[in-house]
């Protein structure tokens, strides 16, 4: 049989699927006030955060998430892998610990055989397993294209909970992923990426983020959120935003794919990075030191179960990066936040 790439049965592809930032905020915009208040809800839809966090009353809190795409890679089992490791990041971007999972499944039947997404089943079983979880349930539909994700539970104490919007002045910015799978990802729907590149690509794919459940009993870390759909910049924009916070970043600091800046400059890029761009562009300051073009193709390219981008006591920077390479992260010091100016962002 004819191997099956997945990614030709979609248009989209991973977090790249994402509604663009500034049509997303349209879609949730809404003039129907509820009578509805949960006290117990401490994290929902007043801010851009990675989960919803519900207050159990016994000191700990439900992480709640969902999280599914249309096919980044080819191959149905690493699909699966990487689908469930995106999903599961929510959690761990809150500082916490998955207990459970259901999966949602859109399959076109009628184009790809059924055993391929039994693959994708089976990719997806073999990172919650390393998540210590099991796929309890979920739901399937007779789909045009093929999607898959989950729908992931997760608990933490309340003291560990970590938001994406309590970033304090002076603190120092970290990431603990290069940027640039977006283009990688392009460059294999493409056909012409390398054996090698599509190697890099699988296995930060499917690398979990997991060491933010460890971060959340950090009090040096402030803030946390997950890299994905909307870039590096898109998700320092809500972390800045929602902090009242501007982010100053250095460019050269920032960890890069050298593959993706190598397949960017042959004009290899997502139309999700146009997107993106379009929507927030005009909140971001390049310095002239900046190679511009450069910058435009990576810092707003989508990233699919991108890295941890981590808010940090300046005090404690030390300490965590040497807590993250105990651990086998790689975390990289890109910036700091500082007092509100005119941008949201400044890339030196």
């Amino acid at each position: 049989m004819t191997p099956i790439k997945l990614t030709q049965f979609a248009k989209g592809a991973g977090c790249g699927c994402k509604i663009a930032p500034s049509v997303l905020e349209s879609i949730l915009s809404s003039s129907r006030i509820s009578s509805l208040v949960n006290t117990n809800l401490m994290v929902g839809n007043s801010s851009n955060d990675d989960a919803a966090v519900y207050n159990l009353g016994n000191g700990s809190a439900l992480i709640v998430t969902a999280d599914f795409f249309m096919p980044i890679v080819d191959d149905a089992f690493t699909f699966g892998q990487v689908a469930a490791a995106n999903a599961l990041s929510d959690v761990y971007a809150m500082g916490g610990k998955p207990i459970t999972a259901i999966a949602i499944l859109g399959w076109p039947i009628d184009k790809i055989p059924a055993e391929v997404a039994a693959q994708v089943m089976d990719g997806a079983r073999s990172i919650c397993e390393k998540a210590g979880i099991v796929i309890s349930g979920g739901h399937t539909i007779d789909a045009p294209e093929p999607f898959f994700g989950l729908s992931v539970n997760g608990l933490a104490q309340i003291q560990h909970i970590k938001q994406n919007n309590t970033a304090q002045e002076g603190d120092v910015i970290l990431l603990t992923k290069p940027i640039g799978v977006g283009i990688l990802a392009t460059a294999q729907k493409r056909g012409l990426i390398t054996d090698e590149h599509q190697d890099i690509l699988e296995k930060q794919l499917a690398r979990l983020n997991d060491f933010g459940e460890l971060l959340g009993k950090e009090k040096a870390v402030h803030a946390m959120t997950d890299v994905t759909g909307f870039g590096l910049l898109g998700h320092l924009v809500e972390m800045s935003e929602g902090s009242g916070l501007t982010a100053e970043i250095t460019y050269a600091s920032i960890p890069k794919i050298q593959a993706a800046i190598d397949y960017a400059k042959q004009g290899i890029l997502p139309d999700a990075t146009y997107r993106n761009w379009n929507a927030y562009g005009d909140k971001i300051n390049l310095l002239p030191s900046v190679d511009a073009t450069e910058a435009f193709m990576l810092l707003p390219d989508p990233q699919t179960n991108g890295g941890l981008l981590i808010a940090v006591d300046s005090s404690a920077v030390d300490d965590i990066i040497k807590l993250a390479e105990a651990n086998g992260v790689q975390a990289s010091q890109i910036g700091l936040f500082t007092t509100k100016a005119d941008k949201t962002i400044n890339v030196i």
